[in-house]
């Protein structure tokens, strides 16, 4: 017997105590305290412009991790790692936002440690993409706190701060209550120096300045409840900052989060070798390991399906080599990027190199800089280092974090790089195949597959190879959208190495619709058969939408009418849901002016559809919007 089955085993036969067993065992209770949209732009690592001084003093009492990505640059697939200990580009949660079961008999962690005796509660925010089966939490509530758990119980809690959110950066507030002076305001070198621009940042940082306050106030509260001794504490934010491109985009300045963690004295066997209180770790973590590493501290049993590693307790690993991170769809807009990181460098991988990184999110445009960075954009006002934002991407990327910190020289095709390139890409395959990475599948078949072995997409995809094979969806994805690929007959590849047919036809189409006018005269009669329903009646809406978009773009008239045609059917939300209508609207903003006869059509659609889960019903009402929006600005 292992020592982690070891643990395993001693911790199941714990578990089935209950509360009792977690009692005698006098284990710790652990608070998490959460704060949103933020990078490690704090005193204690280094920040000069940041004003945090009860994380400052925190952190001189524990561990400061230096880097710890969150898997995810947004907020609810970055949440669903953390509350399952799986990626959640494995689950099928991996698109914000999204509603997947949970794969079959699976539980999340705060359901294992309430089942060994802890008191769970959550205050207050949620946001998971998987719907659970049972209770998760003792309380999830703005009432949620450990003052309500039995007494002698250990608890689990978790304070979750939101001042510090994206919509927090462009709130008007009074001047008499700024803290941080716009014109001392670090500008990365990707935004543009502008008034606008100084004073988002600003404002950003004084929203951390306020988050630290409150942050001090729970902490002040832990040690007047006498519990400051018996209580593990995690101070982390849910992924980067807030500020455009880094929230939702897989640089390091979307993924970086603070993480710091106090292990009192009494718990100190607890720590790993690299825990350094009041100092530093330079291990690699990710939120995929917090749930595994929660477990390990409370001496409850990880589960095998769980995918990180414990980074402290009784069950802790050796340190990773690699963390990873993963980009889908962000709101309205699709997209699919990969990445992974040693520390020092990043690399990233975009399977949808023809959209721009900038695509036009209603959300984000809200932000005072995402609005000024693209008018100076169309001006032709910007640097190179801040167009590449608004320009097609390119398909790998590598950056340099210590030279390069803001990430705006992209390395992966420079010579002397490319042995690094080649082992961070060889690194991301390993882990796409062995987590069995959904996102080669398109959103809506995904869960119409799921259904046929009536479970979820994660259950979907363990399947035997011949069913799904991520490896062979990397590289067919790879092969037909990259550049730099050997010219081949992506129809004829993708069938060869794709065991699905729909499967094989959207990404042959992607690949067409990538390469531009370069390659479409040579599969146009594929295109046109796929939009026509005649190449295979398997291929699914979301498949003919793509074929529909480079034939409306690139063909001839009637390749634009049949076009038009199908995407003006396919846009209905209430005869075809969400994700076809989804990809409908996108394709026709993609055409610009020559969607200009569809306007009317385009106008009439409905809005909703009783079918939509609410937390995605914004999606096709914003698409419609800016569709309607830049075909009338057209006839102006």
């Amino acid at each position: 017997m292992t020592f982690r089955q070891a643990v395993l085993f001693i911790s199941t036969l714990a578990a089935a105590g209950g509360s009792q067993v977690a009692q005698a065992a006098d284990r710790p209770n652990v608070l998490w305290i959460t704060s949103e949209d933020h990078g490690p732009h704090l005193g204690c690592y280094g920040d000069e412009y940041a004003i945090t001084p009860n994380l400052d003093a925190f952190a001189e009492r524990g561990c400061r991790y230096e880097f710890c990505w969150s898997n995810f640059p947004v907020c609810a697939p970055a949440r669903t790692t953390l509350i399952s200990g799986v990626y959640a580009q494995s689950l099928g949660g991996e698109h914000m936002r999204s509603q997947v079961p949970v794969p079959r008999g699976f539980r999340l962690y705060p359901q294992h440690l309430r089942a060994a005796g802890y008191y769970c509660s959550n205050n207050v925010k949620e946001d998971y993409n998987v719907v659970p089966e049972g209770k998760v939490w003792d309380d999830s509530s703005r009432r949620a706190h450990w003052r309500n758990r039995a007494d002698g119980q250990p608890f689990f809690a978790v304070f979750n701060y939101t001042i510090s959110h994206e919509s927090q950066i462009r709130n008007e507030i009074d001047d008499a209550d700024r803290i941080h002076d716009p014109a001392a305001a670090p500008v990365p070198a990707y935004h543009p120096d502008t008034p606008e621009v100084r004073k988002d940042w600003a404002q950003y940082y004084d929203r951390l300045t306020m988050m630290d306050r409150q942050v001090g106030e729970r902490l002040q509260q832990l040690e007047d409840d006498g519990l400051a001794d018996d209580t593990i504490v995690f101070f982390y934010a849910d992924h980067g900052s807030g500020m455009p491109r880094s929230k939702r985009w897989l640089y390091d300045s979307g993924l970086h989060v603070p993480l710091i963690v106090h292990i009192p004295e009494r718990w100190k066997h607890l720590a790993s070798a690299d825990y350094q209180a009041g100092g530093t770790s330079s291990r690699l973590v990710s939120f995929v390991d917090f749930a595994p590493t929660l477990l390990s501290l409370c001496g409850a049993a990880i589960p095998e399906a769980y995918q990180g590693e414990a980074f402290l307790g009784a069950a802790a690993t050796p340190p990773r080599e690699y963390v990873f991170g993963a980009r889908s769809r962000m709101d309205e807009r699709i997209d699919m990027s990969r990445c992974v990181s040693d520390g020092r460098f990043v690399y990233i991988r975009n399977y949808l190199p023809h959209r721009p990184q900038g695509q036009y999110l209603q959300y984000m445009f809200q932000t005072p800089t995402t609005r000024v960075w693209k008018q100076m954009f169309d001006a032709g006002e910007t640097t190179a280092a801040q167009s590449r934002f608004w320009r097609p991407k390119e398909c790998e990327e590598l950056y340099d974090l210590q030279n390069d910190p803001d990430e705006v020289e992209n390395l992966a095709y420079v010579a002397e790089h490319r042995e690094k390139r080649d082992e961070l890409r060889d690194a991301l395959v390993r882990q796409i195949t062995e987590i069995r990475d959904v996102g080669f599948i398109p959103e809506g078949p995904r869960l119409r597959w799921a259904e046929t072995v009536g479970g979820s997409p994660y259950d979907f995809a363990r399947q035997e190879d011949e069913i799904y094979s991520p490896r062979a969806s990397h590289f067919v994805a790879v092969e037909a959208t990259d550049p730099t690929s050997p010219e081949r007959d992506y129809f004829a590849m993708a069938y060869r190495y794709f065991p699905r047919e729909d499967l094989a036809l959207y990404w042959a189409c992607n690949g067409v619709l990538s390469r531009g006018q370069e390659r479409f005269h040579q599969f146009h009669d594929q295109l046109r058969s796929v939009l026509d329903g005649e190449l295979s009646s398997k291929a699914s809406p979301t498949t003919r939408i793509v074929a529909a978009e480079t034939l409306g773009k690139y063909g001839d008239s009637d390749d634009l009418d049949a076009s038009l045609e199908l995407l003006g059917e396919f846009a209905d939300i209430q005869q075809h849901g969400l994700f076809t209508a989804q990809a409908a609207l996108i394709a026709i903003d993609e055409l610009d002016d020559r969607a200009a006869p569809l306007r009317d059509r385009v106008a009439a659609l409905p809005l909703k559809s009783d079918e939509v889960p609410g937390r995605m019903g914004t999606y096709v009402p914003r698409l419609i919007e800016k569709v309607l929006a830049d075909l009338d600005a057209m006839t102006e």
